[in-house]
């Protein structure tokens, strides 16, 4: 066997292998398609994997005007973009100062603050609902931001600490000559240059506030202020469930996750390329 020989074999397994990994990854979300297009009789009949046999597209509809779908939607875009904002800024800013500015305990600060990434959420679930009840903050869009927030600041510190230490310091010595003062210099400069962390950080951020359940159905009592992931377990009823409408309800919380990550994917790739070079 020749060595060109040799090449495509080991080319035609690598794509085959490539293409059962896509496989695997994609067919979870076309098997929750087909389930959201059933009704109980079908999918309890013996059909739960195969296609529906009745295209039934009206359980989307149910899901959103019958189960409040749209409302609870608009919850989690509104807590998840919130959430996001805030990380992005409050994190960019700290990490600048602590990998860029030169004071004193930086470094122990920094280790403090990721001491936050040990904490586990459903540990600070007890103290977290005393202080929000004293606070007077829940049942409300706060009782949900303000906890994302506190536990996607340290992971997203790391990252942008990590991702600044990449970049050179020349042309900040450059601005700074030029009568640039420290927040122009951030937002003009440095800003701009971070575009592949903030979107990694977004995608982080993104997920985990959009697909959190344990703070969202504690804190959040009131129909108005749940949000997608409450609202879908509260579609299970106490006698009867239409397992179709839950199928159809979880597809429409799917497909944000999907679309973020292929809109940012590349900025991720280039974060990721740039620390490997850095390294």
């Amino acid at each position: 066997m020749n060595q060109k020989t040799s090449g495509k074999i080991k080319t035609i397994l690598t794509h085959t292998l490539l293409l059962l990994f896509a496989f695997i990854q994609i067919f979870p979300i076309f098997w929750l398609f087909g389930f959201s297009l059933k009704d109980n009789s079908e999918i309890f009949g013996g059909n739960i994997a195969g296609l529906p046999q009745h295209w039934r597209f009206e359980n989307y509809a149910n899901a959103f005007f019958n189960a409040n779908i749209i409302q609870y939607f608009f919850n989690s875009v509104l807590v998840t973009g919130a959430t996001i904002i805030i990380t992005l800024a409050a994190a960019a800013t700290a990490a600048y100062a602590i990998s860029r500015m030169i004071w004193r305990g930086r470094e122990t600060m920094l280790k403090i603050i990721l001491l936050g990434m040990m904490v586990p959420i459903h540990a600070a679930l007890l103290p977290l609902f005393i202080i929000l009840s004293k606070a007077h903050l829940l049942n409300s869009y706060w009782s949900l931001i303000i906890p994302y927030v506190a536990f996607g600041l340290p992971m997203a510190i790391y990252l942008f600490t990590s991702f600044f230490a990449s970049l050179p310091r020349e042309m900040e010595e450059a601005a700074a000559i030029d009568g640039c003062g420290i927040y122009s210099m951030f937002l003009r400069i440095i800003f701009p240059l971070i575009r592949p962390a903030l979107a990694t950080v977004s995608i982080f951020t993104f997920i985990s506030s959009w697909n959190e359940l344990m703070f969202a159905v504690t804190f959040i009592n009131k129909a108005e202020y749940k949000t997608l992931t409450v609202g879908i377990m509260s579609m299970v009823g106490a006698y009867t469930t239409k397992w179709g409408e839950i199928g159809a309800g979880l597809m429409i919380a799917t497909v944000p996750t999907v679309l973020v990550y292929l809109l940012l994917s590349e900025q991720v790739q280039n974060s990721l390329v740039a620390g490997a070079v850095k390294g």
